[in-house]
């Protein structure tokens, strides 16, 4: 035998030896990860029971999502891993320490992402949802196996379902050639429905991204310190807490008749808890610095916005590039050939506010999906989720950072094309529906961007100018504050 030929045996060898150990390492730091923030979010009380059947069948399907919300996280992280990982090549081209940093481990990351996606959308989680529901056929003998036995029925019966469905609906768009294939599935079917689904995850990007864009200003504002024009904090507060005191009292004097002629007790609760939410807003407002009262919250805004202008500004300039120049549709590349150019024509910088605006992008659209009304009931609590909203959570998170590659080269915010079988969906080669996306992107984030603005630079304007005409001792609540109140609140008289 060759020498030569055994030589690059062994160095093949130890090449898919060493991205194993890579992979291995990546994924279980991220499998901690999500275990830890699962745990966080999950209700003990599933847990924490004398049924120890029920107790093993949930950290069972605990442990199933936590592998999906892994693969989630991993998914999320590819493009950008990618682009850094390209830009590091290129900046340490000969370095001995980054020799295992190659194309060959950045696509097979992408094909183990691809793969783990489908096992986890398509078998993982729907097993869990069943396998959480089951409690065994009738005349079985109790426990996990005859659980598990109606899950993997239940299983099978809704594969067969979907399968039908792809095989009917690749027949009727495909005249008929579907039935030429009914046996290759995985070579067919299952990266269909694949692509369905990533069509469902960018769609969905589509409607939630540019509102969770808008959504960031007022997330990321009450995160903050405002900055209030024309407003003596220590007077508000002061007023604030004569409401409190008031409010306080009348709750505590059950026999007062005004009471029970013109506030029910638990409009007045609520009203209570109000005003004290308000008050620690004053109070950590007074106790916090000048430069984070009077800075921190306008460089944040201004961060936000100009990420966001930037994003519209790049999709608009990729909207003219489709029309010009046909390199700019999203494709697939069997070879990435990292460390051969910067995907960015401003080199490093544009690379890393590529990967800025990727992140960016993800966070606002994991803000819009929690947001939107259709979404809410999937918000996690602390300690108090159950897992069926754990399960549908984890699933719309792996929807959501799967489609997010895709979502990001058919905007344009980084040319890195698609690596392994994202590349291979259908859709991304009609030159309509790319351009088509990218025009409804950019119209709905410029509708969302000037309506926050405009609308949170009125209400500033309207609250600073109000408090500034009209000098209250009270800050006045939403609801209609009667005069004998504000007489009571100030002290100068009781209401028995």
């Amino acid at each position: 035998m060759d020498p030569d030929d055994v030589s690059i045996r062994e160095q093949l060898f130890h090449n898919r030896v060493r991205e194993t150990i890579i992979c291995v390492l990546l994924f279980t730091c991220l499998y901690m990860v999500s275990y830890v923030i699962l745990t966080h979010f999950k209700k003990n009380a599933d847990f924490i029971t004398d049924d120890i059947e029920d107790a093993t069948v949930n950290k069972i399907a605990l442990w199933l999502c936590t592998f999906t919300l892994s693969v989630a996280v991993c998914a999320a992280l590819l493009l950008p891993m990618s682009i850094l990982s390209n830009e590091v090549l290129l900046t340490f081209p000969r370095s001995y320490y980054m020799q295992w940093l190659n194309g060959s481990l950045i696509h097979g990351l992408w094909n183990l992402v691809f793969l783990f996606s489908n096992l986890s959308l398509v078998f993982l989680m729907p097993f869990a949802y069943f396998f959480t529901e089951s409690e065994g056929f009738a005349g079985s003998k109790k426990g996990v196996m005859g659980r598990v036995y109606e899950a993997v029925v239940l299983l099978l019966l809704l594969a067969l379902l979907v399968l039908g469905m792809v095989w009917v609906a690749s027949a009727l768009l495909h005249h008929n050639m579907a039935r030429e294939s009914l046996y290759d599935l995985w070579e067919y079917y299952l990266p269909y429905l694949y692509s369905g689904i990533s069509l469902f995850g960018v769609l969905l990007l589509l409607l939630c991204t540019p509102f969770g864009l808008a959504r960031m200003f007022s997330v990321t504002g009450s995160l903050l310190v405002k900055p209030r024009l024309l407003e003596n904090v220590e007077e508000t507060l002061s007023c604030t807490k004569l409401e409190e005191a008031s409010l306080s009292r009348q709750l505590n004097s059950g026999g007062s008749c005004w009471v029970h002629l013109n506030m029910d007790m638990e409009v007045m609760r609520k009203e209570l808890q109000a005003v004290q939410t308000k008050r620690i807003a004053l109070e950590m407002r007074r106790k916090a610095s000048p430069w984070q009262r009077n800075l921190s919250y306008p460089l944040a805004m201004l961060l936000l916005l100009a990420l966001t202008v930037v994003c519209v500004l790049m999709v608009c300039f990729n909207v003219l590039e489709l029309l010009f120049d046909e390199t700019a549709m999203p494709r697939g590349m069997e070879d990435p050939r990292l460390g051969a150019v910067s995907f960015s024509v401003f080199g490093s910088l544009g690379a890393a506010v590529q990967v800025v605006l990727i992140f960016y992008l993800m966070v606002s659209s994991v803000v819009g999906f929690y947001s939107s009304p259709l979404f809410t009931g999937l918000v996690p609590r602390a300690q108090d989720t159950n897992l069926t909203q754990i399960i549908g959570n984890c699933v719309s998170l792996l929807v959501l950072s799967s489609a997010l590659p895709v979502f990001s080269r058919t905007l344009g915010i980084t040319r890195f094309d698609l690596l392994g079988d994202f590349g291979r969906y259908n859709w991304l080669g009609n030159f309509y529906i790319v351009f088509l996306y990218n025009m409804v992107f950019a119209g709905l984030t410029s509708a969302s961007l000037i309506k926050t603005v405009t609308w949170a630079v009125q209400r500033e304007l309207i609250r600073a100018f109000g408090l500034h005409r009209v000098r209250l001792p009270l800050v006045v609540s939403r609801s209609t504050v009667p005069f004998s109140r504000l007489l009571l609140a100030s002290g100068l008289s009781k209401i028995q």
